[in-house]
């Protein structure tokens, strides 16, 4: 297999690549606020009937915002991410062949042995790599041909690292 694609300069591109990238590490923080917001509430009702209901309230409204605050963290990440990296739009493009993932992205290139390679996360724009538990790089599957797509999502599945459809 050799795959070879170029990455056009697109200021949106690296900020879509760190949204990406962020969202898997961050989901666990609208979970986490999600449990912290339902127990605030859910301590709001339980304690409206009780006398020392009113010295259980500033907790209630501590967890309420907290969990509100932990699920508005990962869109703002995201947004930073795009704001910040937009400035870094710069030409390359990927060499992938059954041995690793060449990337290259102006006078930079690195590369990604896929013996290394534990899983690959399917998602409408990317396959996202992963290196042990933490995401490495992404795959841009719209800017390869439909033909190279399946070729790489025939590899993945034979070597174990993406779920077959």
């Amino acid at each position: 297999m050799h795959i070879r694609f170029d990455v056009p300069a697109d200021p949106a591109y690296p900020g879509r690549v760190a949204a990406a990238l962020s969202s898997v590490r961050l989901r666990r923080f609208g979970y986490i606020g999600a449990a912290l917001a339902a127990a605030g509430a859910i301590g709001f009702v339980v304690t409206r009937g009780f006398t020392w209901g009113e010295r259980v309230t500033p907790l209630c409204t501590t967890l309420v915002v907290a969990g509100v605050l932990s699920m508005l963290y990962s869109p703002w990440v995201r947004w930073r991410a795009r704001r910040r990296s937009s400035g870094y739009a710069v030409e390359g493009g990927y060499d992938i062949t059954d041995d690793n993932i060449m990337m290259r992205s102006g006078t930079e290139s690195g590369g990604i042995a896929w013996d290394g390679v534990t899983q690959v996360r399917d998602t409408p724009e990317f396959w996202i790599v992963y290196v042990g538990r933490m995401p490495a790089t992404v795959i841009p599957r719209r800017l390869m041909s439909d033909r190279d797509d399946e070729t790489l999502r025939a590899f993945m599945t034979d070597r174990g690292l993406l779920q077959p459809r």
